[in-house]
């Protein structure tokens, strides 16, 4: 029996496309064009099947994807980032903003989760100082930790949490955010935004599930590249 098609969104621009499998948040690649894109999101199953054993959820043996829905990129596309437009009706997917169900929620909350929980580990085997860019670019691992925070800390806000910034090292009050955080996207939902001019649980844990793993898969490869 043949593992079920993998739905996907393409957001495409002109010279850049990001495709993300619908149903795994955190899962996201970007090429130059559609096909570059569902080619790097393709190769990076093996990286993100940890993530879902982490979860607790059966990832597929085998990658096959059916392109759900085609939107227009902008200017996060052409950086290789999901775009994030505001106000939240016109940001993306139509299955952003889908009813979630019980067992939804909880199957997106795990998964959110699971990507800060390989974030956690990643960070924990990676060297203080990693690898720079060819321009001498790039951020070290406390300040890519410091980021990733950062940005939780900003999307929150999204979903009617406010928090004041944890410290990076304030393991207490980075565990009170995420668990904010997984509150609300494990709760279940009729696809509206969580707040007037908010985000959608889906959407919520799509983009923050991305951000966390694109950063520690960074992480981890510039880590071995110093290694």
């Amino acid at each position: 029996m043949s593992s079920p098609r993998i739905a996907v969104c393409l957001e495409v621009a002109p010279k850049q496309a990001v495709a993300s499998a619908l149903d795994w948040p955190g899962w996201c690649r970007a090429g130059r064009d559609e096909g570059a894109a569902l080619a790097a999101l393709a190769s990076y199953a093996g990286r993100y099947a940890p993530v879902a054993a982490h979860a607790g959820v059966r990832f597929p043996a085998a990658v096959a994807f059916d392109v759900a829905e085609r939107v227009p990129g902008g200017p996060a596309t052409a950086f290789a980032a999901p775009e994030c437009r505001r106000p939240f009706p016109q940001i993306t997917a139509a299955a952003d903003r889908a009813a979630v169900t019980p067992a939804a929620a909880r199957l997106l909350a795990g998964l959110v989760t699971a990507a800060w929980a390989a974030f956690e580990q990643i960070a924990a085997a990676s060297p203080a100082e990693l690898r720079k860019g060819p321009r001498g670019g790039g951020r070290d691992r406390d300040q890519i930790i410091g980021h990733v925070i950062g940005a939780d800390t900003a999307y929150v806000r999204k979903l009617g949490i406010k928090h004041k910034l944890p410290a990076t090292g304030g393991t207490a009050s980075i565990g009170e955010l995420r668990e904010a955080i997984a509150a609300v996207v494990g709760t279940p939902s009729d696809g509206s935004p969580v707040i007037p001019s908010g985000w959608t649980t889906r959407y919520a844990a799509r983009r923050i599930a991305w951000h966390v793993l694109e950063h520690a898969w960074e992480m981890q490869d510039r880590a071995e590249s110093e290694s």
